[in-house]
């Protein structure tokens, strides 16, 4: 089980399992919700996701038809994403987890659009665009 919390403490929830790999997503969209160079994801089954405060303090934004991304209303901490053509599955952000989180990164996505200040993946699977999960 891994606990985590938005940046105010008003939302709080657990993840049962174990963690998948995370996704590093460079794209310009995922880079401007994060107000930083990538976003750092894990794909996770909604109903692995127990919320035990805050639900009234979750806000969504619609960034593209049928893609929400979910903050918290009083501190902004970017929550996670759902789309409608992935039903159950959240897309987590790995900075709300309370340390340690026990996965490594499976790969960085949409390197070719990634911001020209950052350096770049190390010895990381990479892909100038989208990659499956696997």
């Amino acid at each position: 089980m891994t606990t985590g919390a938005c940046l105010c403490g008003g939302i709080r929830f657990t993840v049962a399992g174990d963690l998948p790999p995370l996704q590093i997503c460079h794209c310009s969209q995922c880079r401007r919700a994060q107000g930083s160079a990538f976003a750092a994801n894990l794909p996770i089954r909604s109903e692995d996701f127990q919320l035990h405060s805050g639900e009234d303090l979750i806000q969504s934004f619609e960034s593209v038809p049928g893609k929400f991304r979910c903050f918290c209303k009083t501190c902004g901490s970017p929550l996670f994403s759902r789309r409608d053509n992935l039903p159950g599955v959240l897309r987590l952000r790995v900075g709300l987890l309370d340390e340690p989180v026990r996965t490594a990164i499976g790969f960085h996505a949409f390197v070719g659009s990634a911001a020209a200040w950052w350096p770049g993946p190390a010895d990381v699977p990479h892909h100038d665009e989208w990659a499956p999960p696997t």
